[in-house]
């Protein structure tokens, strides 16, 4: 039961509309993984699965492994880089404590893998196990988001840059990378940081921030489009440019494979023939070449 209820959240992907292709990414860990409805959604799983266990458990058992579940979904996906809505409907911010990667084997498969022996055995101290191999290797994550975003505020001040703020990502699947990323007079850096047993600082690119009225002198202020950058642009926290090689495409700084690359992940693109209720077409980039993967182990292991 705490296991479905781990799950449930994450329904909210079936949330789309067939017109507005930025429904789903606005509504993914939105209200679902809220901190308001972690108990309703958890009541709604209990009273699913109660009659499977009634004859094992009483209901208020079954609620709390379901609370359990429900809530350690929400909680841990603002661990990672990507938002997460947790004070809906009291605020719209997407908190997101770049402690982890979305994707990292690290963490999950030993977590997997105690769960499995716990279960099979039946003895819990495997589950005590996992529990502290997610809360040290959280912890390891904090430290070393600390020790790159020191890295990245000693880079922008060699640079005389004075940045008000330094957003700092593990990139994927490890702890050891990190993309770092601020504005200064106009201009996105991008740069990536390696913290292992030294710290090592690869120079990145310099993309001008998104300027609509300059990028786009064409686009009507009351189009559907129009509306679509502004709610694409509170999706990523305002880190918009325009893709190097498609001058029409916008996207999402935040996040890329090569991490010192403002070769986005997503983006939306924008039609100079389209109709005012048009909407933007969301596009995803995730099949990058095999040049940036090798890009990104070099950075990772040289």
């Amino acid at each position: 039961m705490g296991g479905l209820s781990a799950m449930t959240p994450d329904l909210d992907l079936f949330i789309r509309s067939g017109t507005d292709p930025l429904l789903a990414i606005e509504y993914h860990r939105h209200f679902t993984h809220s901190l308001v409805f972690i108990p309703i959604g958890a009541l709604i799983c209990a009273a699913l699965l109660y009659p499977l266990f009634k004859r094992q458990i009483a209901f208020g058992a079954a609620y709390g492994f379901c609370l359990l579940g429900f809530a350690s979904h929400a909680l841990l996906d603002a661990f990672t880089s990507y938002g997460t809505l947790l004070l809906w409907p009291f605020s719209h911010e997407r908190i997101a404590w770049d402690l982890i990667s979305v994707i990292d084997p690290l963490f999950t498969v030993p977590l997997i893998a105690m769960v499995f022996l716990g279960a099979r055995r039946r003895r819990p101290v495997f589950a005590m196990l996992g529990i502290g191999w997610c809360v040290c290797y959280l912890g390891i994550g904090y430290f070393q988001h600390q020790r790159a975003g020191v890295a990245a505020g000693d880079l922008a001040a060699s640079r005389g840059h004075t940045p008000a703020l330094i957003e700092t990502k593990p990139s994927l699947a490890n702890l050891l990378l990190w993309k770092t990323i601020y504005v200064y007079q106009g201009q996105y850096y991008l740069d990536a940081v390696r913290v292992g047993t030294h710290v090592r600082v690869f120079d990145g690119e310099v993309r001008p921030v998104l300027d609509v009225q300059r990028d786009f002198p064409w686009l009507d202020d009351s189009s559907q489009q129009a509306r679509d950058i502004e709610r694409f642009r509170q999706f990523a926290d305002g880190y918009l440019s325009l893709d190097s090689a498609n001058p029409d495409l916008i996207v999402d700084l935040r996040y890329s494979l090569v991490p010192n690359r403002g070769s986005g992940l997503w983006g939306i693109e924008l039609d100079a023939d389209a109709a005012p209720d048009a909407h933007a077409a969301y596009v995803t980039m995730r099949n990058r070449s095999f040049a940036e993967g090798r890009e990104l182990l070099r950075m990772l292991f040289r």
